[in-house]
């Protein structure tokens, strides 16, 4: 392989690393530093971690940068006008863009899981649908716990909650996804 030879592939442990890296860091800065604090090293963390994804893939990541996006315009304005309201709603608006994404992509026949997933799995047309409907159904769950949870507790329970309880409730979601997807698998090819 040659220096200027494309990537095979971001290793799964450092692409998880540089997503939870910035939300640890957020978690860590608000503990010490409080919220608007925390809300501006969160946003270098997610640029730093964007652009060694970038880097690493040797191509634009679609959902990291409309991540970093939304965490860019939030955080702005969670710091520009000293209100943590614009930070606290990041996830529910990065959780509805997700399902509507998903949802509005499928209903108009396009199959953006198979988009995202293809190089992982193969399903017939059927799991591909049926995946994409959870995964909207499931977003739009998790913009409505956050949009609970950052209303009904203090500033460090919904940190906790957005470092600690979203990412391992999706990681459940998806290995539930298990049975659906080995119904709709696709013989392999020799």
């Amino acid at each position: 392989m040659t220096a200027s030879a494309p990537a095979k592939g971001t290793p799964p442990l450092l692409k998880l690393a540089l997503e939870l890296g910035p939300l640890v860091v957020f978690f860590l800065a608000n503990g010490r530093f409080g919220l608007l604090n925390a809300t501006a090293v969160f946003m270098v963390a997610a640029c730093i971690a964007f652009v060694v994804l970038w880097r690493l893939e040797r191509k634009l990541p679609v959902m990291p940068l409309i991540n970093i996006v939304v965490v860019l315009v939030f955080g702005g304005l969670t710091l520009y006008l000293k209100d943590e309201t614009f930070i606290k709603m990041k996830p529910t608006l990065v959780y509805i863009v997700l399902a509507s994404l998903i949802g509005f992509g499928t209903a108009f026949g396009a199959q953006p899981m198979k988009l995202v997933m293809g190089a992982a799995i193969a399903l017939d047309n059927s799991g591909w649908r049926k995946l994409a409907l959870r995964w909207t159904i499931f977003f739009l769950a998790l913009a409505a716990l956050n949009e609970a949870v950052w209303r009904h507790v203090d500033t460090d329970t919904w940190v906790a909650f957005k470092t600690f309880g979203a990412l391992p409730l999706t990681i459940v979601f998806a290995l539930a996804q298990t049975p659906l997807i080995m119904r709709h698998k696709l013989p392999e090819e020799n």
